[in-house]
């Protein structure tokens, strides 16, 4: 799939409906403003090449990453998958599990993080805000901190709710900003720094089969992940 300059995608499982694939960083998830190369027209384009099919290729985006996370992911190749694994989305019946590394320790060393998020559209930026607010969304993770290294915390998040930005925001909103995080921990992050946070596990009903599928993808041998490259692997 690799292109002159754009990365290679790597496929963990497609069949006739689903396939599944590890997200580099950096990479938007959709097209956006930037018109940088993204990785739904990407795995279009590969498909289309692959499967040397005729006209346009259908894929359905079900959920996201944000550009700077990488991880697994999964899209629908139907318009039927499309549906069905969207409403496993809003049900809440897909299991996503991230891995982050935060700056300090948080107070309890597992526990559930509920805040109510507000996006402004001009920043692109979220905030927490009081419960009732309009516009404000809830927002639930669990968490259980892993280990503790120079300073940084390497936690496993269990996503409840699929909001923008919230795993970077909730951990910000209790003094434990994601490291290498330019929007939420700016003050903590050097310029260029890659975010570390990364999907790291998806379970999902298969859309026709009904089968349980669990996909994992361990994150980069870089700063910070390689404190913990036994842990992780």
């Amino acid at each position: 799939m690799a292109q002159a300059s754009l990365p290679a995608i790597e496929v963990l499982y497609e069949d006739n409906h689903v396939i599944v694939v590890v997200k580099p960083v950096n990479v938007p998830t959709q097209e956006d403003d930037s018109r940088d190369p993204d990785l739904l027209t990407m795995i279009k384009q590969d498909l289309k090449h692959r499967h040397r099919k005729p006209g346009n290729v259908y894929l359905g985006l079900v959920h996201r990453l944000d550009r700077p996370v990488g991880g697994v992911m999964v899209f629908a190749k139907t318009s039927k998958a499309a549906s069905r694994l969207s409403d496993a989305v809003r049900t809440r019946s897909i299991r996503k599990i991230y891995t982050a590394v935060v700056n300090g320790r948080p107070q309890e060393p597992h526990g559930t993080l509920k805040h109510y998020l507000l996006k402004d559209t001009k920043t692109n930026m979220v905030s927490v805000a009081v419960p009732g607010k309009p516009g404000a969304k809830e927002a639930v993770l669990d968490y259980q901190v892993l280990d503790h290294s120079e300073g940084l915390s390497l936690v496993q998040v269990e996503l409840h709710t699929g909001r923008p930005h919230q795993i970077r925001v909730q951990f910000a909103a209790i003094g434990c900003p994601l490291v290498g995080d330019q929007r939420y921990g700016a003050h903590l992050t050097k310029p260029g720094q890659q975010i570390a946070l990364w999907s790291t596990e998806l379970s999902f009903e298969h859309p026709t089969t009904k089968e349980t599928l669990s996909f994992r993808s361990a994150p980069p041998a870089s700063y910070p992940w390689f404190l913990w490259s036994e842990k992780l692997q």
